[in-house]
Protein backbone atom coordinates (compact mmCIF):
# COMPACT_ATOMS: atom_id res chain seq x y z
CA UNK A 1 0.00 0.00 0.00
CA UNK A 2 1.57 3.33 -1.03
CA UNK A 3 2.20 6.01 1.57
CA UNK A 4 -0.42 8.79 1.47
CA UNK A 5 0.93 12.11 0.23
CA UNK A 6 -0.88 14.06 2.95
CA UNK A 7 -1.11 12.77 6.51
CA UNK A 8 -4.25 13.55 8.51
CA UNK A 9 -3.74 14.73 12.08
CA UNK A 10 -6.34 14.97 14.84
CA UNK A 11 -7.50 18.37 16.02
CA UNK A 12 -5.75 17.75 19.34
CA UNK A 13 -2.42 17.03 17.63
CA UNK A 14 -2.69 20.08 15.39
CA UNK A 15 -3.62 22.34 18.31
CA UNK A 16 -0.76 20.95 20.42
CA UNK A 17 1.68 21.62 17.55
CA UNK A 18 0.43 25.18 17.18
CA UNK A 19 0.71 25.82 20.92
CA UNK A 20 4.24 24.36 21.15
CA UNK A 21 5.39 26.27 18.07
CA UNK A 22 4.03 29.53 19.49
CA UNK A 23 5.73 28.87 22.82
CA UNK A 24 9.05 28.22 21.07
CA UNK A 25 8.81 31.36 18.95
CA UNK A 26 7.79 33.49 21.92
CA UNK A 27 10.64 32.16 24.08
CA UNK A 28 13.14 32.75 21.26
CA UNK A 29 12.00 36.35 20.82
CA UNK A 30 11.93 37.01 24.58
CA UNK A 31 15.54 35.77 24.74
CA UNK A 32 16.39 38.08 21.81
CA UNK A 33 17.70 35.22 19.67
CA UNK A 34 17.47 35.39 15.90
CA UNK A 35 16.25 32.35 14.01
CA UNK A 36 19.79 31.80 12.73
CA UNK A 37 21.31 32.00 16.23
CA UNK A 38 18.84 29.48 17.63
CA UNK A 39 19.20 27.19 14.63
CA UNK A 40 22.99 27.27 15.03
CA UNK A 41 22.73 26.43 18.74
CA UNK A 42 20.37 23.54 17.97
CA UNK A 43 22.52 22.27 15.10
CA UNK A 44 19.70 22.55 12.56
CA UNK A 45 19.02 24.68 9.51
CA UNK A 46 17.25 28.00 9.75
CA UNK A 47 14.56 26.61 7.45
CA UNK A 48 13.86 23.72 9.83
CA UNK A 49 13.57 26.15 12.74
CA UNK A 50 11.11 28.24 10.74
CA UNK A 51 9.05 25.09 10.05
CA UNK A 52 9.13 24.24 13.78
CA UNK A 53 7.91 27.74 14.63
CA UNK A 54 5.06 27.36 12.13
CA UNK A 55 3.95 24.08 13.72
CA UNK A 56 4.84 21.84 10.78
CA UNK A 57 4.01 18.28 11.88
CA UNK A 58 6.68 16.84 9.59
CA UNK A 59 9.59 18.12 11.68
CA UNK A 60 11.73 15.58 13.49
CA UNK A 61 10.64 15.31 17.10
CA UNK A 62 14.25 15.35 18.30
CA UNK A 63 14.85 18.70 16.64
CA UNK A 64 11.65 20.13 18.14
CA UNK A 65 12.57 18.88 21.63
CA UNK A 66 16.12 20.28 21.34
CA UNK A 67 14.89 23.72 20.25
CA UNK A 68 12.33 23.75 23.07
CA UNK A 69 15.01 22.80 25.61
CA UNK A 70 17.39 25.51 24.39
CA UNK A 71 14.79 28.27 24.83
CA UNK A 72 13.77 26.91 28.24
CA UNK A 73 10.46 25.21 27.48
CA UNK A 74 9.88 22.20 29.71
CA UNK A 75 7.98 19.55 27.80
CA UNK A 76 7.31 17.46 30.88
CA UNK A 77 6.58 18.69 34.36
CA UNK A 78 9.75 17.12 35.69
CA UNK A 79 13.39 17.90 36.27
CA UNK A 80 16.25 15.77 34.89
CA UNK A 81 16.33 13.41 37.88
CA UNK A 82 12.56 12.82 37.71
CA UNK A 83 12.81 12.11 33.99
CA UNK A 84 15.56 9.56 34.67
CA UNK A 85 13.39 7.82 37.27
CA UNK A 86 10.48 7.72 34.83
CA UNK A 87 12.69 6.30 32.09
CA UNK A 88 13.98 3.61 34.43
CA UNK A 89 10.47 2.66 35.57
CA UNK A 90 9.20 2.46 31.98
CA UNK A 91 12.23 0.42 30.92
CA UNK A 92 11.46 -2.11 33.66
CA UNK A 93 7.77 -2.28 32.71
CA UNK A 94 8.51 -2.59 29.00
CA UNK A 95 10.85 -5.51 29.73
CA UNK A 96 7.87 -7.40 31.20
CA UNK A 97 5.47 -6.67 28.32
CA UNK A 98 5.30 -8.66 25.09
CA UNK A 99 7.76 -7.61 22.39
CA UNK A 100 4.98 -7.37 19.80
CA UNK A 101 1.20 -7.13 19.70
CA UNK A 102 -1.01 -9.06 17.33
CA UNK A 103 -3.93 -7.43 15.55
CA UNK A 104 -7.14 -7.71 17.54
CA UNK A 105 -9.33 -8.20 14.49
CA UNK A 106 -11.51 -5.26 15.49
CA UNK A 107 -12.02 -2.38 13.08
CA UNK A 108 -10.36 0.78 14.34
CA UNK A 109 -12.52 3.89 14.42
CA UNK A 110 -10.04 6.67 13.66
CA UNK A 111 -12.29 9.29 12.09
CA UNK A 112 -11.29 12.66 13.40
Amino acid sequence: MPKPSVRAYSHYSRDALVLLSQMIKRARIERTLTTQELADRAGISRGLLQRIEKGDPGCAIGAVFEVAAIVGIRLFDADQATLAIGISANTSTLALLPKSVRPSGRKVEDDF
